[in-house]
């Protein structure tokens, strides 16, 4: 029983478990839309993501010939892989509908806008990984989002110690 509500935690309720984060890429870019997306593994690749190991920070999404490219994504060698080990970090084809992949290629040639990835994670026993079509955010946009989240977080401490007040 303790064991099925311990994997319940790792999946935050909609199935998936989580791999890597770009929590820079939220930082750094405007999200503007986001995209489910499958990704074409080797079984080393598979292996090691299954370990939890994996680096989307420098990542980022090139469409090439109406195919989607993730490029720069570190998924390091599998530690009891022999000869069959993959390049760690190899581009690996994204397995996405033609109409999304012409969509973001359109919108992607539009003035400071990239592909990034967002959430690398298992769901239903296989890998995928969300992308987000993002604008650069510039350096007082970058202030003016960590000044929020420290208004926002003082907002709510202040609320708690009130709460705890009223229960004293």
């Amino acid at each position: 029983m303790a064991a099925k509500k311990k994997d319940k935690d790792k999946d935050k309720g909609d199935g998936r478990k989580i791999i890597a984060q770009n929590k820079k890429a939220r930082h750094d870019y405007l999200i503007i839309d986001t995209y489910e997306c499958g990704i074409v593994l080797t079984g080393t690749e598979v292996k090691s993501l299954r370990q939890g190991r994996a680096s989307l920070v420098d990542g980022f999404v090139q469409i090439d010939g109406h195919e989607a490219w993730l490029h720069n994504v570190h998924v390091p060698e599998y530690a009891q892989g022999t000869w069959t080990n993959h390049a760690a970090r190899r581009k690996r084809k994204l397995l996405m509908h033609r109409a999304e992949i012409d969509k973001l290629e359109s919108k992607a040639q539009e003035t400071s806008h990239t592909i990034v990835p967002l959430v690398l994670y298992f769901k239903g026993g296989r890998a995928k990984v969300e992308i987000a079509l993002a604008k650069g955010k510039k350096e007082y946009d970058k202030r003016q989002t960590l000044r929020e989240k420290q208004d926002r977080r003082e907002t709510d401490r202040a609320v708690a110690a009130v709460k705890r007040g009223e229960r004293a």
